[in-house]
């Protein structure tokens, strides 16, 4: 694959999305070799095998196992390419040319146009669940004084610092205006530059959070050279941590808008300003977005992330429809004094009207890109489901975000591609009540929006050797790097039951990726330590970074414990 590919640049290839990631220099194939062990004259299946019911798309009925009451409309189902295509026949569906495609797409077929194709898990695999070492090797000392390192590594983390630095600087310039015009009539700033600043922040806040904007920066820094010193490279890949500039962002936002309702109001009440309709738009917005930058604390935030979310989303939407029409009331009382301009002059040469317009677009760009699109469950046990899709083709460590109603809640997982490219999937396992039902009553379809998006894993390119630690189902975040990336690493993952509850296919592709994996079942070995493994295999890797996926604490714990000995460190930091 090209070096220079953009990534998430959109293509249409057999009528389907693709968004090609370039994730190194070099490509990887993966292949997976079949045996001939069979029971009972059938290929052994890796994972439970799931049942019509389970397979069935959206509104197709089975009569049996392998045939169709009733062909989903428009849903028709072409094994040569994968998806389905409105020619295929009610016959081709009770004969059984269609029913045995759709299963082998589910379970992973690596190659469908091929009529012998052969079902992940045909071959014959082997594991064994690892045992710690009973030696580990010593962990050092950790640098600095306790006081020192807690300040430097948790209070004043890499968003931490990005936040503190938007948020001085415009503190910096709010005081230089202040002073600057403490002797003006009426005192303070003029209205107009107050809502600029408003608005400025408000775009960087929002471009901080829009899917191509990440992408773009994150394929530029992934093009950082292996030949850079390694604490630069170390640097370069704190990236992920770009919340700190949304958030301070935001609130500096929030800081100018609030002293534009002071001014306002101070000129409202000595009758130097007598627009009521724009005196109530101004409380309405400074309120709202008081409310988001309240919601957005994480104590509150991680409390009721549902509210979190849908106050940030729709109060976000409101906040910003309001200063629209402050914006234009404001024109439209300037355009009507004496001498005025018209109102196209005095709207086009207005900053915030030009700033609202590149909001509004990338609020709505998003949006624009809803859709439905069918997915095929595999139930790999009552603790996990494999959801498979085939309307885009997805480089490596990206991740999308679905639901099952396009205004309530959304979920964001990694994707995790394919050998072959043809389609991609996600593993959802039980960890609240919606991604319980997920398992119990698996869906066969699900609203998309936006495009796939990098997450924290991509900047692994950035370094030669790494070590990759997961917990439970966070392998499915991992298997988007170790399927499709070339990089050298070792993987340690520690779950209850792996084999059990993420299947032989899972198990083969972290295999696929480090031969000497360290997959620990817990049921089994108990705890581990993590610390001391992460450690360990760092040492006998000699990686230059650790990258870890698991639940907040632990993360929090390993990352902490790896950057306070001088160990580049990354992992997920849970800010939206």
């Amino acid at each position: 694959m090209d070096q220079t590919q953009v990534l998430g640049e959109r293509h249409s290839v057999n009528n389907k999305e693709e968004y090609d990631v370039e994730a190194c220099s070099h490509s990887v194939k993966i292949e997976r070799q079949p045996s001939t062990d069979y029971t009972n004259g059938s290929p052994r299946i890796a994972t439970p095998q799931p049942s019509a019911e389970t397979l069935r798309p959206q509104g197709a009925h089975f009569d049996n196992a392998d045939t169709m009451e009733k062909v989903p409309q428009h849903s028709d189902y072409s094994p040569a390419t994968g998806s389905f295509s409105s020619g295929t026949s009610t016959g081709d569906y009770t004969n059984g040319q269609v029913g045995p495609a759709v299963l082998r797409q589910s379970l992973g077929a690596y190659d469908h146009e091929k009529s012998d194709a052969t079902l992940v898990g045909s071959y014959h695999f082997k594991w064994q669940p690892a045992y710690p070492p009973s030696e580990l090797a010593e962990l050092p000392h950790k640098r600095a004084r306790p006081v020192s390192r807690r300040l430097r590594h948790q209070l004043l983390n890499a968003y931490q610092r990005l936040f503190s630095l938007v948020f001085i600087g415009n503190m910096v310039a709010f005081i230089i205006v202040i002073v600057q015009n403490r002797n003006a009539t009426p005192f303070g700033p003029s209205l107009a530059n107050l809502a600029t600043a408003t608005a400025a922040n408000l775009t960087a806040a929002i471009l901080m959070r829009q899917e191509n904007v990440i992408n773009a920066l994150y394929t530029i820094l992934c093009w950082t050279p292996h030949w850079l010193p390694l604490r630069l490279r170390r640097i370069v890949a704190k990236f992920y941590h770009f919340g700190g500039v949304h958030s301070g962002c935001s609130v500096s936002a929030t800081v100018w808008f609030i002293l534009y309702t002071v001014l306002l109001t101070k000129q409202y009440v000595d009758g130097d300003f007598r627009h009521e309709a724009v005196i109530t738009l101004t409380y309405l917005v400074v309120a709202i977005l008081i409310l988001i930058c309240f919601f957005a604390i994480p104590k509150f935030r991680f409390a009721s992330h549902n509210t979190f979310e849908a106050f940030h989303r729709y109060g976000g939407w409101l906040a910003v429809a309001l200063f629209w029409a402050e914006v234009m009331l404001l024109a439209i009382a300037e355009a009507e004094g004496p001498n005025a301009d018209t109102l196209g002059v005095v709207v086009t040469r207005t900053p915030p009207f030009w700033f609202l317009i590149v909001i509004t677009f990338f609020i709505i760009l998003p949006w624009a890109r809803l859709r439905k699109v069918q997915a095929w469950p595999e139930i790999l046990s009552g603790h996990a489901v494999r959801i498979h899709f085939n309307y885009a083709k997805v480089g490596c460590v990206l991740g999308i975000r679905i639901a099952n109603s396009p205004l309530h809640e959304w979920h964001p997982f990694a994707t995790i591609p394919e050998s072959d490219g043809s389609s991609f999937s996600i593993i959802v396992s039980d960890a609240g009540d919606w991604t319980k039902k997920q398992i119990t009553k698996p869906q066969y379809s699900y609203w998309i929006r936006g495009i796939p998006i990098s997450g924290v894993l991509r900047m692994a390119c950035v370094f030669k050797r790494v070590v990759v630690v997961t917990t439970g189902s966070g392998i499915g975040p991992c298997l988007s790097l170790l399927i499709a990336h070339p990089l050298p690493c070792r993987i340690l993952w520690s779950s209850p039951t792996p084999l059990e509850i993420y299947g032989e296919g899972t198990l083969q592709a972290v295999m696929n990726a480090d031969s000497k994996a360290m997959i620990i079942n817990t049921k089994v070995t108990g705890r581990p330590d993590m610390v001391g493994l992460t450690y360990h295999l760092y040492k006998e890797s000699n990686a230059e970074a650790v990258f870890i996926i698991s639940n907040i604490s632990l993360t929090k714990k390993v990352v902490y414990a790896m950057e306070s000995r001088g160990i580049p460190a990354y992992g997920p930091i849970w800010d939206s």
